[in-house]
């Protein structure tokens, strides 16, 4: 058997599984992780994206994933919380349901972070799925909503008061930036506003007075049964790019990786 051999990962990874030099010696680096699986490997890749001054080093006894994290599998737990957990309502079609959580609810909670004063918004990133959900939001909590769009998708932005392609400086009490824009959307905050970014460690430098958080997802079952809701009356539409069978699972991964975020989320079905 080859590495390739391991798992269907390493069969399409399309790498070489030769193995690297091994280690003969003291090395000095920053961050040295040992272990080359699935929290090693996801370690070292935020790490390097966010620090790339750091030098860091992979340990691992043969290839990478060649661990339990890179073989073929999966496991079943009963420990799942209820308080997780939502009921889909009527009217709601089940991949509806499996599209709607991690966009609605990293909506929801970026926007809780923005407190109770309302004023102007800035929502990039907003013809996307999360986007969708933003501008849905942020309308029913009181806001004036600009979305901030690629040219030529500026239909996809439902539910905004104006269509944007440009950020104007300091034209806006808070930003919500789910583009991950970062400097050039702190931009369009006024002095003293609110800025809200949804990649941790990847948030820009607070100045002017302005006040920078990272919104974090989180399960929460009671919230999400009440996004649920807004689902299924057409309040905030949820956006399916396409259906797959579980079978297809990789080769829909390459068409997902390949369409545009816009087109909205790819499922997999039984």
């Amino acid at each position: 058997m080859t590495y390739s051999d391991i798992s269907l990962w390493h069969e399409t990874a399309g790498d070489s599984w030769e193995p690297r030099p091994a280690l003969m010696g003291d090395l000095e680096v920053d961050v040295a992780i040992v272990g080359a699986g699935y929290t090693g490997l996801w370690t070292a890749y935020y790490l390097a994206e966010a620090r790339p001054d750091l030098k860091i080093a992979v340990l691992e006894a043969e290839v990478a994933g060649f661990g339990a994290s890179g073989r073929n599998g999966g496991w079943c737990s009963a420990l799942f919380p209820a308080s997780a957990a939502a009921a889909v309502p009527d009217g709601l079609t089940l991949e509806a349901a499996a599209a709607a959580p991690l966009n609605a609810l990293t909506a929801r909670q970026a926007l809780d972070l923005l407190g109770t004063e309302r004023g102007s918004l800035l929502v990039t990133g907003a013809a996307g799925g999360v986007g969708l959900w933003a501008l849905g939001l942020a309308k029913a909590d009181g806001w004036t909503v600009d979305a901030l769009v690629r040219p030529g998708t500026e239909h996809l932005a439902t539910g905004a008061d104006h269509t944007v392609t440009e950020i104007e400086p300091h034209a806006h009490d808070a930003v919500l930036d789910l583009a991950a824009l970062n400097e050039p959307a702190l931009a369009g905050v006024r002095d003293g506003g609110r800025y809200i970014s949804v990649k941790p460690g990847r948030a820009p430098a607070p100045e002017r007075g302005i006040e920078v958080s990272t919104a974090l997802n989180q399960p929460d079952g009671a919230v999400l049964a009440d996004l649920l809701r807004l689902a299924a009356d057409g309040t905030v539409p949820t956006r399916i790019a396409a259906t797959r069978p579980l079978s297809k699972a990789a080769e829909a991964y390459q068409e997902a990786e390949a369409a545009p975020g816009s087109d909205g989320r790819w499922l997999l079905v039984p």
